[in-house]
């Protein structure tokens, strides 16, 4: 069954950062844009923080403590680019830059360990496709059982799409498809969104659409990126 999926015009990830956790005072802004290669997984992450005493600063310690720390985490909330600039209007920022300029207050970028794709599953694609990946995309923080009911709902299913998965979907474009999974990962508040990708034509814009679409529908959900991996 095919879905609609959530867009985004921001090509950057915005978040507000609570004072105190369980606390709506919102004590500043976050901006972060993650590299990667040229098959889409993660290289590394380039963010700024500001506040409004300090201005832009660099944020490399805070989104290392958000994808580590589960009290920064708590504190942290993915945002639209809308919403994050009436905040920073209403702290007295005035007008949110332009993403081009966002990116000028990039100081320390974080570079990500980075591997060879692990071949798990088929190594031949089915017949009529020439490639088969698989990416798992990595969340920081928890979903609500309502959350996942929402996410069902959007993708239109009413069960887990294999044993172990909270919600799944699938859709196709221009002749290559797309299957994903949703479940619980690790030990602590994780999720990782298991994607199957099957090409039948050599248009890499799918899969970049496809996966960027699905990362801002889980964070419109209340999920933090993580990474982005590889495993065939």
């Amino acid at each position: 069954m095919s879905t609609d999926l959530a867009l985004s015009a921001s090509a950057l990830d915005y978040h507000l950062v609570l004072s105190r956790q369980g606390d709506r005072e919102v004590e500043g802004i976050l901006v972060e844009e993650f590299t990667r290669h040229d098959d889409f997984t993660t290289t590394g992450l380039h963010s700024a923080g500001w506040t409004p005493d300090a201005g832009w600063w660099s944020s490399a310690a805070l989104s290392r403590g958000l994808r580590t720390d589960p009290d920064v985490l708590a504190r942290v909330v993915p945002t639209a680019r809308a919403d994050v600039a009436a905040t920073y209007r209403r702290l007295g920022g005035g007008h949110l830059p332009s993403e081009a300029v966002l990116r000028t207050y990039f100081r320390d970028h974080q570079p990500f360990a980075t591997a060879p794709p692990l071949r798990l599953g088929p190594t031949r694609p089915p017949e009529g496709f020439h490639e088969r990946r698989v990416y798992r995309v990595l969340f920081a923080k928890d979903l609500r059982a309502d959350q996942v009911a929402a996410l069902r709902a959007v993708w239109r299913v009413t069960d887990g799409s294999t044993a172990g998965s909270a919600a799944g979907g699938h859709h196709e474009r221009g002749g290559d498809q797309f299957a994903w999974n949703l479940r619980r990962v690790g030990h602590t508040l994780a999720w990782g969104l298991d994607v199957t990708v099957l090409l039948r034509t050599g248009a890499a814009e799918a899969v970049r659409s496809t996966l960027t679409d699905l990362t801002n529908l889980l964070r419109q959900h209340g999920l933090v990126l993580a990474t982005v991996e590889r495993f065939s």
